[in-house]
């Protein structure tokens, strides 16, 4: 991924937007092969260096992590499209933001690990009063719970890219903005706020 030095978000903007977002693609790379295995998945990160997950045991991942536990987790929202006539050179372009978390994977298959492992993972998704706990010892979950693998992702490298016309200038980035609330498409109020978020250009 290609990152200019006006893309590069710092720490305390890219920790707390990849904090708020919970789904991305686990990409195993193996060994040998001639595709890595991509999977599309919710996951829960710690605001430190730890992401979890849990995925079916017949998922084709398991055996690109056996070759090699080297993973890549990618997360991507806040996209959005921008044209031409909205800037100064005539030139589209897209805003987007993005995570790329270089991993380590440990698997989980203690079923006492992945118990908690997932009620870790409910804390984070289930609404307050939705199910809280996962237990090895209870008769239902201990029935589901070979059904299942758990992840545990130790955060080696973040590279993070938030593209929002970091290198314009401050009026052209007040135009885009403007134009972006106009239109109000999925995703053009959370780039408008990138956009209005960016230092002044260098």
């Amino acid at each position: 991924m290609l990152i200019h030095p006006w893309d590069a978000p710092p720490e305390d903007e890219w920790r707390p937007w990849l904090s708020a977002h919970d789904f991305g693609q686990l990409v195993a790379t193996g060994r040998d092969r001639d595709f890595p295995v991509v999977v599309p998945t919710h996951f829960s990160f710690d605001g430190e260096a730890t992401v979890r997950l849990h995925l079916a045991r017949p998922n084709p991942v398991w055996q690109a992590l056996a070759e090699n536990p080297h993973v890549l987790l990618t997360v991507l929202d806040d996209y959005t499209y921008v044209p031409a006539d909205w800037g100064t050179t005539n030139v589209p372009t897209s805003y987007y933001a993005t995570a790329q978390l270089a991993c380590t994977a440990v698997v989980v298959d203690d079923p006492a690990a992945k118990a908690g492992l997932l009620t870790r993972q409910l804390a984070h998704f289930e609404p307050p009063g939705g199910r809280a706990d996962v237990s090895a010892d209870d008769d239902t979950d201990r029935r589901l719970l070979p059904g299942i693998r758990g992840l545990e992702l130790t955060v080696r490298e973040v590279r993070a890219k938030f593209k929002y016309g970091g290198n314009k200038s401050p009026e052209t980035r007040a135009r885009v903005a403007e134009r972006l609330g106009e239109r109000g498409e999925r995703h053009d109020a959370a780039a408008r706020r990138h956009v209005l978020n960016r230092d002044p250009a260098p």
